[in-house]
């Protein structure tokens, strides 16, 4: 018969700075790896535009990574059970953005 682990729920109070709370809009994520950490960049891409800026940086263990992929898969499938499904656009091949690019000429607002 296996043992019980007896676990000891811990608090964590968690402070949120007026500058964190606003946020920061991110549609691209650039992700690389070493043997001991991940780093992700959130980058906002516009259209028109050809450079992009990270807005944050987040490096983190690999285990904290894989962490991160289950929650966020978890509140994938919850969200999806409220909303329906989230439709994610054709894949775009590597490299190349998810928006149409300008034409030559076109104007850019």
């Amino acid at each position: 018969m296996a043992e019980k682990q007896q676990q000891t729920s811990q608090q964590i109070n968690i402070e949120l700075g007026e500058k964190e709370a606003e946020g920061v809009y991110s549609n691209l994520a650039i992700i690389t790896h070493s043997p001991a950490e991940f780093i992700i960049d959130f980058t906002r891409v516009l259209p028109g535009v050809p450079k992009a800026k990270v807005y944050a940086r987040v490096i983190m263990t690999a285990q904290h990574a894989k962490l991160l992929l289950r929650a966020l898969e978890d509140n994938v499938r919850k969200f999806e059970s409220k909303f329906g499904e989230i439709k994610v656009h054709a894949e775009s091949p590597e490299g190349s953005l998810p928006f149409q690019q300008p034409l030559p000429g076109e104007k850019v607002n």
